[in-house]
């Protein structure tokens, strides 16, 4: 717990706000409600706002490896009613992916999240075309995250249902992948494009965001106003949150990361640094190194 809440200082000091933190590492009812529990704790105890979704459907647990339908079933019968009944999850995720869950078990699941009243998100399409997009546009997802591998008719439907594509370029950067999401494509065949680290111990571990806009503009082909986007207000938006965060407007909430640049442009253009140095929340300092000498 005390580790966690250092990195969601890491996340105030780099200009972050808002965060949606996944479960996903725990496979049983048991560790998932663990983890779930934990981020229920640190919710009330960090200014970082946190955003909780349930990710049982992470991936196989070995034990189930010859029985993954059991699992399915737990995930499905126990795990999403517990969580949804206790309000720990505001969204249920599933790894729609090669050598994950399919799409029929990922639609299961998803229609059971649905039921119990969260909502729906998806990694999709990150390591082969599983047809995970497909699904996320089917059953009206909120997010369908990475689409590494999504095609045109992807796009389309992704489009048709207003599905935000919320992309990681930190992942395959770290992973030395050479294939990126198709953020231009995506952007203009007008689907809503959200950027995030993907902050995690197995494949990306860095939480500045700043750096991931540099990613999303050298290898994305992104410009400066469109990662700057992604990252506030469409980011936002696909938790829900776009009346209340995501942008400096009246009436709305003041968060607010003030950075050392003399354009908005030099936030990715200097990769790697971390430009912030006034962080606000909701009306409130937080992290000031104005103040240091």
């Amino acid at each position: 717990m005390e580790r966690a809440a250092r990195y969601f200082l890491h996340f105030l000091s780099h200009g972050t706000t808002t965060i949606e933190a996944k479960s996903g590492y725990g496979l049983s009812l048991k560790d998932e409600l663990k983890i779930l529990e934990a981020i229920s704790d640190l919710r009330r105890r960090t200014l970082l706002e946190i955003v909780p979704t349930f990710l049982g459907a992470h991936d196989i647990p070995d034990e189930f490896r010859g029985s993954r339908g059991e699992y399915v079933r737990q995930v499905v019968e126990e795990m999403i009613p517990s969580f949804a009944r206790d309000g720990l999850a505001s969204f249920c995720d599933v790894f729609c992916d090669t050598g994950y869950f399919t799409v029929d078990e990922a639609r299961r699941i998803l229609n059971a999240a649905r039921k119990s009243g969260l909502g729906l998100r998806i990694h999709a399409d990150e390591l082969g075309h599983s047809g995970g997009a497909q699904v996320a546009a089917e059953l009206g997802a909120r997010s369908a995250d990475h689409l590494e591998w999504i095609d045109d008719y992807d796009i389309a439907a992704l489009k048709r249902a207003g599905t935000v594509a919320t992309l990681l370029p930190g992942t395959a950067f770290n992973l030395g992948l050479s294939r990126y999401p198709p953020a231009t494509k995506l952007i203009s065949a007008g689907v809503p494009v959200a950027l995030a680290t993907d902050f995690n111990p197995g494949s990306c571990f860095t939480l500045n965001m700043q750096l991931i806009l540099s990613i999303a503009c050298s290898q994305m082909g992104m410009t400066p106003a469109q990662a700057v986007t992604a990252a506030t207000i469409n980011g936002a938006y696909s938790l829900g949150l776009s009346g209340r965060l995501g942008s400096i407007e009246a009436g709305k909430q003041a968060d607010i990361a003030v950075m050392d640049v003399g354009d908005y442009r030099e936030i990715p253009y200097f990769f790697g640094v971390n430009h912030c140095v006034l962080t606000i929340k909701k009306g409130d300092v937080v992290v000031d190194k104005l103040e240091s000498p």
